[in-house]
């Protein structure tokens, strides 16, 4: 059982920062994004796919079928949304990861 207190990543996740949204349902973002849509999945290839499924859109930035500006990063238990290098100092002080490294990738979680 994990503590709590310590704060570790959860999963994967990309911050659709502009992505067109149909509806906005208050208090479901991660605590520390304003605006947007925050897609999660086990790797950051499942959020581009399940995003890509329900919207029919790519994780691009200028195309004409594009989600718009995002960034590819982690949540954690904290119910915060966290960049790859971050996540990596996460991950590491939290004991998911062995070794220091700059960018974290899920893959180097499991």
């Amino acid at each position: 059982m994990r503590n709590d207190k310590i704060e570790y990543i959860l999963c994967a996740a990309i911050w659709y920062k502009t992505i067109p949204m149909k509806r906005i349902i208050p208090g479901v973002l991660p605590k520390n994004c304003d605006k947007g849509l925050v897609v999660l999945g086990h790797r950051h290839g499942q959020c581009i796919w399940t995003t890509a499924a329900l919207t029919g859109l790519r994780t691009c930035t200028h195309a004409e079928d594009a989600t718009g500006e995002s960034e590819q990063g982690f949540l954690t238990n904290k119910n915060r949304f966290v960049n790859r290098e971050e996540g990596a100092q996460i991950a590491f002080k939290a004991g998911q990861i062995n070794e220091e490294i700059k960018t974290l990738y899920s893959e180097d979680l499991y």
